[in-house]
């Protein structure tokens, strides 16, 4: 079923609609959230945030964009906001979930230098504006085309190659920075 015809048929009532709506994208919503608080718990405490809003608000949705466009910015919103309400200095507390070991024999050397590398890379990404935060995991973690990334933040095109740009320097220079130190 295409989205509109999910969109129609929640508004009449169906509950399965919603359903096949949030299989298709909670893959992606999950990936938004994850791209900024990079814990699965936290993201899947997002993951239902934004399904209940887009429940909730779908009579309000209005067909200009693309409904994956109109959903990704939920999804943006959804977890700038979270970031916001949980005030913490260090928000990405759990990337070891993340960090996919290949090899069980690995010695523990290797384990922490590992985790030391990623938590200095999501540091590294917590540092970077906002904007610039937003464009890099929409093209980075969801792989959205800059068209569509512009479309969600609202902006151009050339602003996003702008945005992405800059936190690519930005995050070389904090890790170049950060290695220095190390």
């Amino acid at each position: 079923m295409h989205d509109e015809e999910l969109i129609k048929s929640i508004l009449n009532g169906e509950r399965f609609g919603m359903k096949q709506l949030m299989e298709k994208y909670q893959p992606n919503v999950f990936r938004i959230a994850v791209g900024f608080v990079h814990n699965r718990d936290d993201a899947d405490e997002i993951v239902q945030d934004v399904f209940v809003k887009v429940y909730q608000s779908l009579s309000a949705f209005n067909g200009k964009s693309a409904f994956s466009t109109w959903l990704y910015r939920i999804s943006v919103n959804t977890s700038i906001n979270y970031l916001r309400k949980q005030k913490r200095t260090g928000f990405w507390t759990s990337i070891t979930e993340l960090v996919q070991i290949t090899s069980k024999e690995k010695a523990a050397e290797t384990k922490l230098v590992e985790k030391s590398n990623a938590e200095m890379i999501r540091a590294a990404i917590n540092a970077l504006p906002v904007k610039q935060r937003i464009a890099f995991i929409l093209m980075k973690y969801e792989e959205l085309p800059q068209k569509e990334v512009a479309a969600v933040m609202h902006i151009s095109e050339g602003a996003v190659e702008q945005l992405v740009h800059r936190a690519r320097n930005n995050l070389k220079k904090n890790l170049e920075n950060k290695l220095e130190e190390a």
